[in-house]
Formats: C-alpha cells, structure tokens, sequence
C-alpha cells in the first residue's frame, strides 16, 4: 500500500500536541516550587499554598520536593524503558503510537489539575502524600504520552528536511506552552472576581489551561491516522535489552550526557525564572509574564535562522554556541540586582532578550540528533526503536529536572531571619552560578558528539539499501 507523503501540515498538525503537554510541563516546573514553597510575605502568588505541606528538609538539606523528585525517577528508571518498549512491540489498529496518546491526553492534564488541588486539611502529612502520589501519576502520564509522540519525531522526519522542520515547529509549540503557563497569576488575577479568593483563581486558571493542554493533545491524536504515513512494524527486542542496546550506541551515550546537563540547566531557569525576577531583579509577579513574551519573540524571531542555518553550520556547532550562551544568561542572573519593585528592570530584559538566543537553538536541534541516531541504529539493525531511543531521551530529560529540583530545592532552604522564614538573595544567586558552569560542562561534552560521521553513515546505508531495492526489482 502507498503511504502518503508527509507534508508540512502533517508536521505542524503533529505539533500542536507538544503545545499541549508542554503546557502541563510548564505549569509544573514554573510554578509547583513557588507556589508551595515560596516567600509568602513577599504577596503575589509566592508561597500561597506553602502552609499545606511541610517546609523544612526531610533528610539532611533534601525538602519534600526534593525526595519526591529524586525517588519519582527511581519509578522512572523503570517505567521509560517499559512504555517504549510497549510501543515499539505494538500493533494496534490505530498504529503504535497514536492510540497511546488518545488514552492519555485527557487523564495527564486531570491530573496536573489536581496536584494544585490539595485538600486544606489540618493533617500537613496527608497532604504531602497526596503530593507525592499526585505528582508520580503526573511523571507517569506524561511518559505515557510524549514518548509514544517522541518516537514519531524521527517516523514523520522521514527527510533531513523534515526532521528539522518538524523539530523547528514543535519548538515553536513548546515555547508557546511554556509561555502560556506563565501567564498563570494574570489569568488567576482577571478570574478571581468569579473564583471568590486568590487561591481559588490560580487553581481555576491553572484548570483553564489543563483544558486547553487536553485539547492540544488530542489534536494529532485523532487528526493524523498513523497507519497511513507511516510504514511501521513492531519491534521484537524486549524492553531492558532494548534499552541496554540503546545506550551501547557510543553517539547516543555522549548525546545523553549533555542532554542531561541542557536539561538540568533549562529547568534550573524555569522552576527559579519567577522567583529570579521577584527576589533578585525587583519585578513584581504580575509583570513576570511580560519578560516571557519578550524573551519568545525573540526566540521565535530566531527559529527560521536556525532552520535554515542548521543544514549549513551543522547542528553539533550551533548547540554548543547555545550552550555557551545559556552559561552567559546565568552570569547575568547571578550577578543582576534591582531595587524597582513593580518594574521591569534592566537585568530582566537583558535576560529575557539573551535566552531567546539558546531556547531557539536547544528547542530545535537536540530532537533532530535523537532521530539521525535512531534512524542510523534502523538502517544498521533493520529494527525500529525510535520509541527506546526518545524514552531514553526523555529518561534524560527527567533525571536533568530531577537533579535540578534536588539542587534548586537543596540551595534555597529557609533561612530564619528576623523571626521569619525566607529564603536570602545569595541563595538564587548560588542556583545561577551552580547553572552556568553546568552549562559550559555541557558544552565541552558536546564536542565529543560526530555529527558527521552519522550522517555520513547514514548516507552510505541508505545508497545501499537504495541500490538494493533496485536491483531486486530488476
């Protein structure tokens, strides 16, 4: 049977689902720490809900949310490996990883709801147990859902062409996601005269945009009929072989290891972005969403470079540059001060406009190298499993957030000061310093990755399979 060719429709259709789980992934890491655990004498939404669970470390400088991080990717650890695998080995109707994401989208966005819904009990214990089993479902679906959606990054990039533009628009949802989620304390604010009290809006307007995330999701869901783009058979390499596989490819093992960093590094900036500007900057909480905006312009403004730059200069040479200027946007952080409370201030700007810088080049490229691994270990084995690559990545992508909650948890314990609870400005400044040298240690590591010999590969295997099928026809 004819396939249809895969267009720029498809691939943009297919985006529109990372909008939606970027969406609840923003909401989590921008918002789960400030809420909770924030400076509530500052006002605004800082700390709103940190009289419902428990504030001091747990054990030695680990708070809550640092043990639940740490043993939510022990769970992890298990359940990656084994989705990707259920995936790759499937043969639904409906394909292989469709009918994962329709199951999903619906329940992965409840549940973000819920995490911020914590009964108001006098029982701080119960609460922090719904914390944790609220947020291990949460890590749960969203592997159910984005490494099914991973894994059709490199199935729809069926060309270096569309591998970039697909990774180029998924970005652009991505950042758009983020984005949205901190729009949060606004949205809160303009639905608070309807909800009754603060808390009750921020929970109302974190609901609103779990139903816009549910239904991004489920757009590609049920829009693009897998089984008609794509040519897919069912992987036989049962789960932890296939993963033990996966990492035995020594150009996926030194991509893994700056991924790590990369993402240990953007969830620093995203889970400390709020509290960066409110503590450190002087910019009041309602004004936080104005620096995002500017710092997705110039983002998006970037992305056709990027596009059009990556097939050029090479994807290997691009990320390391993002990576240095990630480390240079932290420096800033560290050393910013402002005393203009309710103002954007310089430093926020100066920040703003500089990550858009590395948020287009890391947004982008990264996917794209995933799928020339995964297509290159396809030419090579004859097997496809895409899923166990992206499982792997997102695996990588979890165990960055979670070493990231642990420091940035770990580095911004209360401090008592004058009879009260805060957490000191030298605090976030040790997060941005401990941030930039992580990101120049994820540029050197970087260097060891051969793009070229992939694609070089790549290209030999793909002549021969070529030549092959033409001689058979012969």
């Amino acid at each position: 049977m004819q396939k249809k060719p895969i267009t720029n429709k498809v691939l943009w259709i297919f985006a529109v689902g990372q909008l939606g789980w970027s969406l609840l992934s923003g909401i989590i890491s921008t918002w789960l720490v400030h809420l909770y655990a924030g400076n509530a004498d500052l006002g605004g939404t800082n700390g709103i809900f940190s009289s419902l669970i428990t504030q001091a470390p747990i054990l030695a400088s680990l708070t809550l949310f640092g043990v639940i991080t740490a043993v939510g990717r022990l769970f992890d650890a298990v359940t990656d490996p084994l989705i990707a695998s259920w995936s790759d080995r499937s043969d639904f109707k409906g394909g292989r990883r469709i009918p994962f994401m329709k199951a999903v989208a619906v329940p992965f966005a409840a549940i973000t709801v819920a995490v911020f819904c914590v009964p108001v009990t006098s029982s701080v214990a119960f609460n922090d147990t719904m914390i944790f089993v609220l947020l291990m479902l949460f890590y749960l679906f969203m592997t159910i859902y984005c490494t099914p959606y991973n894994a059709l990054i490199a199935e729809l990039g069926d060309t270096q062409q569309h591998r970039i533009n697909v990774s180029t628009y998924i970005s652009f949802t991505y950042i758009a996601g983020f984005s949205l989620a901190t729009f949060m304390p606004n949205l809160a604010g303009m639905l608070e005269g309807v909800a009754g009290s603060q808390a009750a809006s921020i929970r109302l307007a974190i609901g609103v945009m779990c139903a816009i995330a549910a239904i991004a999701m489920m757009i590609p869901a049920f829009y693009i009929k897998e089984r008609a783009y794509i040519d897919s058979k069912p992987a036989k390499t049962p789960a932890f072989r296939s993963l033990a596989a996966t990492f035995r490819d020594g150009q996926f093992r030194r991509f893994v290891y700056s991924d790590v960093i990369y993402f240990f590094a953007v969830t620093l900036f995203q889970t400390g972005l709020a509290d960066f500007e409110t503590n450190l900057m002087g910019i009041s909480s309602d004004k936080t969403f104005l620096l995002t905006v500017l710092m997705t312009v110039v983002s998006l403004s970037l992305y056709p470079v990027v596009n059009k730059l990556a097939p050029k200069a090479g994807k290997k040479k691009m990320i390391i540059v993002g990576f240095f200027v990630y480390a240079g946007v932290f420096l800033i952080t560290a050393f910013s001060s402002g005393a203009m409370i309710g103002s954007v201030h310089f430093f926020g700007i100066l920040v703003a406009v500089a990550a858009g810088i590395p948020m287009a080049i890391l947004g982008i490229l990264p996917q794209a190298c995933v799928a020339d691994v995964s297509e290159l270990n396809t030419l090579k084995t004859g097997e496809d499993r895409s899923g166990m690559f992206f499982a792997a990545r997102t695996f990588a992508m979890k165990l960055g957030q979670a070493l990231s909650m642990l420091v940035y948890t770990s580095l911004t314990v209360k401090t008592l000061v004058d009879g009260k609870e805060v957490v000191l400005e030298s605090q976030y400044r040790a997060v941005a310093f401990v941030a930039a040298a992580t990101c120049l240690a994820g540029a050197l590591l970087f260097f060891l990755y051969g793009e070229k010999k992939i694609l070089s590969r790549i290209r030999e295997l793909r002549a021969a399979k070529e030549a092959d099928a033409a001689g058979g026809e012969n």
